[in-house]
Formats: structure tokens, C-alpha cells, sequence
């Protein structure tokens, strides 16, 4: 996955940059609006974080502003020092989805990150998700295919296979799936014979196993 950081603190950003690659992410960083409004259009990212008071024509607030008017849905988080509530109410109206103060964790960013992704990946007004392999997933009819060849699931299968895609690059154990996808206990060997159901569906490693874990795709 693609991350934008628009941010003129170079130490910050670096960090931040570093931080995230190890993580998993592809990032590219920028020192003004400029720089990253034109990269926004000749590229695809899943998430943009922008400070505010940045150089170039517009700030950070009017940028993703002049983006929204553009039909660019990409889900954004303001990173900033600013901290009055009007502040905080710009950035929400200008179409960003949440606000980090700074100074702060590399963790905490790292939360917001993971959290922004999943909640953009099944709300967008995207229909379909790029998996690994050449999958598809269609989120509105919940059809995984391959080569525009739909791959018949189980309700289970489904649910078990959405979960890992909300949840992709870091790994699913047994109790998020007792959490997410069953609701109630259950042996779990229960839920590994699931998954070993899903896995013989699809090519292998697509879903990896990871010893004492559990499962995971990979972005």
C-alpha cells in the first residue's frame, strides 16, 4: 500500500517515512502542496498525511479541499501542531477523516494508519479490492475472482476471507476470528479447519500461514 506524506519538517517526515517502511508501506514524502497535489494526480495512493501550514499555493486544509473537488476519495489524516477545535472542524469538513496532534507516537500513527485503511477499504465508493495474485474481491457482492472467474465460497469462507482483507499485511489469530467472524467460541481447530477449506480455493501462499499466529494475506 502507497502512503503521501506532505510534511516540511524534514526530521518528521524521515522519521515518519522510515517508520512506515518498516511497517510494510511504500511512502513518498513532500516538502510543499505543490510537489504533492501534482504527485496525487500522476500517482495512486491509499492514504495521504498532511500537515497544514506547509509551503506552496495552498495549505494542507485547501489542498485536500481542491482534491475533494476532484472526485479523489483517498482517505486523508491531518498530522499538525494546530490545536483549536475550529481547527479540527476544518480539517473534518475539508474531508479528512482524522486529526493527529503533535507531538506524537510513532505508534499512535501507526493505529491511525491501519485504522484509516481498513475503514476506507470496505466504505469507499470503490466496488473492488486488488489482492495478491491477481484476485479481485467485489465488495458489494462479496465475489472473489480470478481472471474475471468468480471462485464460489461459503458464507463462512466469505466472512473469514473479508476479515484477513480488512486486515492485510499484519496477522489474523483465533481470537479476532472468534471475535470477528464467529461471535462466540468454538474450538480452534474449528477455525483452522475453516481456513484449510478457504486455502484449498485459492493458489497457494496466497493466504500464508504464520507458526503460532495465525494467518495473513500480504499487501
Amino acid at each position: 500500500m502507497r502512503i503521501l506524506i506532505l510534511e516540511d519538517e524534514s526530521i518528521l517526515a524521515i522519521s515518519m517515512q522510515e517508520f512506515l517502511e518498516d511497517c510494510g508501506y511504500v511512502v513518498e514524502c513532500f516538502g510543499d502542496s505543490d510537489m504533492a497535489f501534482d504527485s496525487i494526480f500522476d500517482s495512486s495512493y491509499d492514504l495521504l498525511l498532511l500537515d497544514v501550514n506547509v509551503a506552496g499555493k495552498e495549505n494542507g486544509f485547501e489542498m485536500l479541499k481542491s482534491i475533494r473537488k476532484e472526485s479523489i476519495d483517498t482517505p486523508a489524516i491531518f498530522i499538525t501542531s494546530l490545536t483549536d477545535i475550529e481547527d479540527m472542524s476544518r480539517g473534518y469538513e475539508c474531508g479528512g477523516c482524522d486529526y493527529i496532534r503533535k507531538p506524537f507516537d510513532l505508534t499512535e500513527l501507526k493505529l491511525r494508519v491501519e485504522q484509516a485503511i481498513k475503514l476506507h477499504c470496505f466504505s469507499s465508493s470503490k466496488e473492488t479490492i486488488s489482492l495478491p495474485y491477481g484476485y479481485m474481491y467485489d465488495i458489494k457482492h462479496k465475489m472473489l475472482s480470478l481472471d474475471d472467474e468468480e471462485i464460489i465460497l461459503a458464507k463462512r469462507e466469505t466472512k473469514i476471507l473479508e476479515l484477513l482483507i480488512k486486515q492485510r499485511g499484519y496477522v489474523v489469530g483465533c481470537d479476532m476470528f472468534l471475535e470477528e467472524v464467529w461471535g462466540e467460541w468454538v474450538d480452534p481447530t474449528n477455525i483452522r479447519m475453516q481456513v484449510g477449506s478457504l486455502r484449498k480455493k485459492l493458489k497457494k501462499d496466497f493466504i500464508k500461514t504464520v507458526r503460532g499466529m495465525g494467518y495473513r494475506i500480504e499487501l
